[in-house]
């Protein structure tokens, strides 16, 4: 069952992030989306809304800030997915179907994922109780309240919404203005991207004169990007040379920002940009980038094709209905890790105790102490057990 993820964006945003051929025809979201929105409040009722003018009493309203929104695929095949795009997330809206028995396995991971990726602002966002009874209103209120104890969203607000009839909506606002302020950040630093998406910008027949460089998108972590500076960008693209397979780095020219809907100079950290560049758009098709990071030449985390981890498994399977047991990390293990936007396949190479040796498939660009996500195959789908701190 569909939670709504998406039709609440739009409810937000105005956007529908479900653009790909096949998430039309399956109902669901498969890639990451995301939509960027504005906030404002009425200065005469004290409405929130998405309007210059309020919806409730006609008045003109005072812009409070900008809003980016990241659409994870909520199917329990995309876990993957859905934890590269919360690595870009300063708070998690946790949406919960009135309709079915709360929790759902679903439910369970994206709210351990969120624990994991270091996620602790987050609202509760109880939707479609316009197709239920208020008693089923109430009941599964309290289902959210005994799943979310014990957790980092024990004490989080729980807003009843329609999201197809935007019902609610401004009491949803006014919850994310005051439980998810903007972080701070030091624009000091030098600029770090993780890429999310990458794409071709050119349209089918294109003259070769009026092409474009490829696009990357994703969320500036820290500094400031500005349009003409060079960037460089890791682990790259693979080449094969004598037989074996290298990542070598790719570099180039931020020659356009887009952010807010428009194009700017200067982009600083938090909110969705889309960046311009001048690199060959057929290394940038398809996503083909995707778990990148972009940043200034030289100032890059290092590029890792083995890791250690200290492991901090989790005590159950928590996305199958079944609550099984998770047994240690075994040498020779097949696993999958994301980090920032990348994810790779990995074999453990040694696992002792809490502390496993990982080769991976495809390099990652990553800081000692940082977190990876650790899935494990079960039947058709990777779930997720627990998380790893890079030594």
């Amino acid at each position: 069952m569909e939670n709504g993820k998406s039709t609440l964006v739009l409810a937000l945003s105005g956007t529908w992030t479900a653009r790909h051929s096949e998430e039309m025809k399956r109902g669901i979201t498969i890639r990451v989306g995301y939509a960027d929105a504005a906030f404002y409040k009425c200065t005469s009722c004290g409405t929130y809304g998405t309007a210059e003018i309020c919806a409730k009493c006609g008045s003109p309203t005072k812009f409070l800030r900008a809003a980016s929104f990241v659409d994870c695929p909520g199917h329990h095949s995309l876990m993957v997915t859905m934890l590269s795009g919360a690595a870009l997330m300063d708070g998690a809206l946790l949406i919960i179907s009135a309709i079915e028995k709360c929790p759902q396995p679903q439910d369970r991971e994206h709210l351990a994922a969120a624990q994991i990726t270091g996620i602790e602002k987050i609202i509760v966002v109880q939707n479609k109780i316009d197709v239920v009874s208020k008693e089923r209103v109430l009941e599964n209120y309290r289902e959210i309240k005994a799943f979310v104890k014990g957790t980092p969203a024990e004490n989080s607000p729980i807003i009843p919404v329609s999201a197809q009839r935007g019902i609610n909506i401004d009491a949803l606002i006014e919850a994310i203005e005051k439980h998810i302020p903007t972080p701070k950040r030091d624009p000091a630093k030098p600029p770090i991207m993780p890429v999310l998406r990458s794409f071709d910008a050119n349209k089918p027949s294109t003259p070769v004169e009026e092409m474009v460089g490829g696009v990357l998108g994703g969320s500036a972590l820290q500094g400031v990007f500005d349009v003409d500076d060079e960037v460089e960008i890791r682990p790259g693209i693979s080449v094969e040379r004598e037989g074996k397979t290298f990542y070598e780095p790719l570099y180039s020219k931020i020659v356009s920002l887009y952010a807010g809907g428009k194009f700017v100079k200067e982009v600083t950290c938090g909110g969705l940009i889309g960046m311009g560049t001048l690199l060959d758009p057929a290394l940038t098709k398809a996503d083909s980038l995707v778990g990148s990071i972009v940043g200034e030449p030289g100032n890059l985390p290092p590029v890792m094709n083995h890791l250690t981890i200290d492991v901090k498994l989790l005590d159950r399977v928590i996305g199958k209905e079944e609550l099984m047991v998770i047994e240690k990390i075994r040498t020779n293990e097949a696993l999958v890790i994301n980090t920032a936007t990348s994810v790779t396949a990995c074999i453990v190479k040694s696992a002792r105790g809490d502390i496993a040796e990982l080769t991976l498939r495809r390099p990652i660009c990553v800081e000692p102490k940082s977190r990876v996500a650790i899935s494990r195959r079960f039947g058709d789908s990777w779930r997720l057990i627990g998380y790893g701190v890079v030594r």
